[in-house]
C-alpha cells in the first residue's frame, strides 16, 4: 500500500499573526445585522389605526458596524448590528406606514421588513431619514437607527405613523 504524504504549508509565526489579524478584521467589518436578536428597546405591537399616532421611542442611534452598501444601495451609516433597536409587530390596514427619525445628528434608518428585504434611508427630511411603506405588510419590522459618518452614539427619536410626516 502506498501512502501519499499530506501537504502542510509552512507559515512563520509572523505570517500566521498577519493572517489571523486579517481574518479578524474582515469578520468584524462583514458582520450582518442580527434581526433574530432581542431588540435593545423592546418589541412593540401596533395595528392599523393605532393611537397615539405617531408612536414614539427615544433611543441612542448608531453603533460600531458600518452598513454602507452592504444591505442595499440606500443603506448607509453605523448601527449596532448585534440587535435591532426596535422590533415592530404590525397588523396592516389600508393606510401607508411611515418610519422616521428626528435627531440633531445625521441619522439613518435600516429596516428588515416582513418580506425579508432591507429598506434604508438617509436625509429624507433634512438630515433625518424616512422609510415609507405605501402598502405595508403585516408582520415583523426589525428597525435599526444609525448615524451617518461616524460610530458615535447620538440621541434620537424614532417615530412610527400612518400620517404623512412631510405635511
Amino acid at each position: 500500500m502506498t501512502t501519499i504524504p499530506s501537504y502542510r504549508p509552512h507559515l512563520s509565526s509572523g505570517a500566521l499573526l498577519v493572517l489571523g489579524l486579517a481574518m479578524t478584521f474582515g469578520t468584524a467589518q462583514a458582520q450582518a445585522p442580527d434581526w433574530t436578536a432581542d431588540p435593545s428597546y423592546g418589541s412593540h405591537h401596533l395595528a392599523a389605526g393605532f393611537t397615539p399616532d405617531p408612536w414614539v421611542q427615544r433611543l441612542q442611534a448608531g453603533g460600531s458596524t458600518e452598513v454602507n452598501g452592504k444591505l442595499g444601495p440606500n443603506c448607509t451609516g453605523f448601527i449596532m448590528a448585534s440587535a435591532p433597536d426596535i422590533d415592530l409587530h404590525y397588523s396592516a390596514g389600508s393606510m401607508p406606514l411611515y418610519i422616521t427619525v428626528e435627531s440633531n445628528a445625521d441619522t439613518t434608518l435600516v429596516i428588515n421588513a416582513p418580506d425579508g428585504r432591507w429598506y434604508c434611508n438617509d436625509d429624507f427630511i433634512g438630515l433625518n431619514p424616512l422609510v415609507m411603506f405605501q402598502n405595508p405588510a403585516s408582520g415583523m419590522y426589525n428597525i435599526w437607527v444609525g448615524v451617518h459618518g461616524n460610530d458615535e452614539m447620538q440621541p434620537a427619536t424614532l417615530k412610527i405613523t400612518e400620517m404623512n410626516p412631510t405635511h
